[in-house]
């Protein structure tokens, strides 16, 4: 399989799927551009060659053409840090994106409209009435899958390369991200920079692991863990559940939560999993004490408590001084760390002290010899609020994508690269 090292792009037209969904403000100016400076990488190195670059991407949800989610307003930031000034053409597979595509000269670069403009991209209908029928949806669905085939070729005959740079959306088996992939041949489709390293990062965990392996698992709700959860039981020495999850477990063990926030329908599942753990010699830990406040206010009153001793009134809004201890000690006696989940309400300073012990200890681990990722989208604000985004090991650009990787799920958009 070609790499971006091994592919010359010299003479060349590349569509590049990225993804450039930036949050904007009110002013339509970005607020964080990480995502684009992500992909420049592989942009330049297009360009470096001699060869020229379709740049395509989403940008938040619209449901037809919106000018709230146009990519005109990324244009200025994505031109400004790939050292060029971009094209734009303000459709994705209109006669002006054909146009300006095929005229494209070496060393240019071309920014097509958002591609979710048309529900082929993702390839369901829209517009429907809310009483539609289910034969009526099926329906609809059905003939926006058979034009999402015109919408792909359309797509793919600007360019004589894909190049699939968007972890963010590799998990989806849209147009560009996947589907667009069956236009061109074994040695004319790669991934970029980006999702190569994202690929590599997680493969080197979940496969490649060097042993004591710990997960960091946090999170307000242990119903969007489960799969992560029982695939990780089959891989790792130590599971550190944390964050809201703890307090259904906690009264799942018949303990006193108080007010905190709870699953009462997944109290059954809590014990599955505790018994698993002891089942595959996992060393399960968790809280022992926790922040409790009487409010969820940064500026409730506060105090601390054993984590199964919760007055009423009050609800546990952050890991205690034991648990982070506890916490800390396991992971930095560890080899291979994956973090995803805050372990409190980190947004609120007074409850975001848990978190900070975490990636401390993350931090230390790292500077240690072992090897850290941090995803999801709390847990990378948490390293980058906390300053040690270049000090764990790799730090993700992904939230879906990486989760379904960590359960053990092959991607789309992996798959149409590499065939598996």
């Amino acid at each position: 399989m070609q790499t971006m090292d091994s592919f010359n792009f010299a003479g060349k037209k590349a569509f590049v799927r990225v993804d450039f969904n930036v949050p904007l403000n009110e002013k339509f100016q970005i607020t964080d551009d990480t995502r684009i400076r992500a992909a420049i990488p592989t942009l330049k190195k297009i360009l470096s060659d001699g060869g020229s670059v379709i740049i395509g991407s989403h940008l938040g949800r619209p449901q037809g053409p919106s000018d709230k989610f146009s990519l005109k307003h990324i244009l200025g930031r994505v031109s400004e840090l790939l050292g060029t000034e971009v094209q734009f053409a303000d459709d994705c597979v209109g006669e002006e994106a054909k146009a300006k595509a095929a005229a494209l000269k070496p060393g240019e670069a071309l920014l097509l409209e958002n591609l979710r403009f048309y529900a082929e991209e993702e390839g369901k209908a829209r517009g429907l009435k809310e009483d539609a029928t289910k034969e009526e949806v099926d329906s609809a669905n059905k003939a926006t899958k058979e034009s999402q085939k015109a919408f792909t070729k359309k797509l793919a005959s600007y360019a004589d390369v894909y190049v699939n740079d968007a972890f963010g959306t590799a998990h989806r088996a849209h147009a560009s991200t996947a589907l667009i992939a069956d236009h061109f041949d074994a040695e004319h489709k790669l991934f970029g920079y980006l999702l190569q390293n994202e690929i590599n990062a997680v493969e080197k965990v979940m496969k490649d692991t060097q042993r004591p392996f710990t997960a960091i698992m946090g999170g307000s709700k242990v119903s969007s863990k489960i799969d992560i959860i029982r695939n990780l039981l089959d891989k790792v020495d130590n599971l550190i559940l944390a964050g809201g999850m703890t307090y259904t477990f906690v009264k799942a063990d018949g303990g006193k939560i108080g007010d905190s926030i709870v699953e009462d329908d997944k109290l059954d599942l809590a014990r599955e999993l505790v018994a698993l753990a002891k089942e595959k010699g996992v060393n399960l830990v968790m809280a022992t004490d926790t922040k409790i406040a009487d409010s969820f206010s940064n500026d409730a009153k506060t105090d601390f408590c054993p984590v199964n001793e919760i007055p009423d009134g009050w609800q546990g809004l952050d890991i205690g001084p034991e648990s982070a201890k506890l916490f800390s000690e396991v992971i930095k006696g560890s080899k291979t760390i994956l973090w995803n989940g805050p372990v409190g309400v980190f947004e609120f300073e007074n409850f975001a002290v848990g978190s900070k012990a975490i990636s401390n200890a993350i931090v230390e681990a790292t500077k240690n010899g072992a090897f850290s990722l941090v995803g999801g989208g709390d847990s990378v604000a948490c390293v980058n609020n906390f300053g040690h985004a270049e000090k764990v090991s790799y730090v993700s650009t992904g939230g879906g994508a990486l989760l379904e990787m960590i359960e053990g799920k092959v991607l789309p958009g992996v798959k149409a690269i590499r065939g598996y």
